[in-house]
């Protein structure tokens, strides 16, 4: 089973109802919408090229039997989004309390940034997101693509990204923007995984 990093479960992948809380006076810029954009487009096409042609000896391959294969890490990626768009997004619209004033959200989108796709800790993904070989490899990169659009669509929408908060126990209250940058980092430390399954010396040729 792939090892993976307990920050990045407990900012995107924890099934618990977290407290929300409401934030004050703050406003997604045009800005911050389009770098989640092209944040959420780089991670999905680095996904893709990733898993692009690959055999099903490849898409099958475990580097180790307790490691995931790339099949595996797609249907994992799939499990964690739908997380995001089935449990998080309906609890950030409906919390209903104030945050504190003096919340910067700067410093946790760069927390985010820099930590989710850290993958130098390792720890065991929780049951919930442990993939089982419910879909072929192609049907799982198919869901994570039609996810992803959902997920792109949530950040282009009217919701209020920055006006509500689920609370984590790492980072504090997460507002939705700050979701959806963990969601696209999350995707990002699993290529990395791929390409380390890739690169095994023992990986198929075809």
């Amino acid at each position: 089973m792939s090892r993976y990093n307990l920050r990045a479960i407990a900012q995107v992948l924890s099934p618990v109802v977290f407290a929300s809380v409401l934030a004050a006076g703050q406003d997604l810029t045009s800005s911050d919408r389009e770098k989640g954009l092209r944040y959420l487009a780089d991670t999905r096409n680095g996904l893709v090229d990733a898993t692009k042609g690959l055999s099903e000896a490849q898409w099958k391959f475990k580097s180790a039997p307790d490691r995931w294969s790339i099949a595996e890490i797609v249907e994992h990626l799939v499990l964690v989004e739908n997380l995001l768009l089935e449990n998080i997004r309906p609890q950030l619209a409906s919390s209903s309390s104030v945050a504190p004033a003096d919340r910067d959200p700067k410093q946790i989108d760069a927390a985010i940034l820099a930590q989710m796709p850290d993958r130098s800790t390792k720890y065991q993904a929780p049951p919930p997101i442990v993939p089982t070989g419910r879909w072929t490899a192609q049907a799982a990169l198919d869901r994570f693509l039609t996810s992803r659009q959902q997920t792109v669509a949530f950040l282009k929408s009217d919701a209020d990204l920055r006006g509500h908060l689920v609370s984590h126990p790492v980072f504090g209250s997460m507002d939705g923007y700050e979701w959806i940058l963990a969601i696209a980092a999350h995707t990002d430390r699993h290529t990395k995984q791929i390409l380390e399954v890739k690169a095994d010396s023992n990986f198929p040729r075809n």
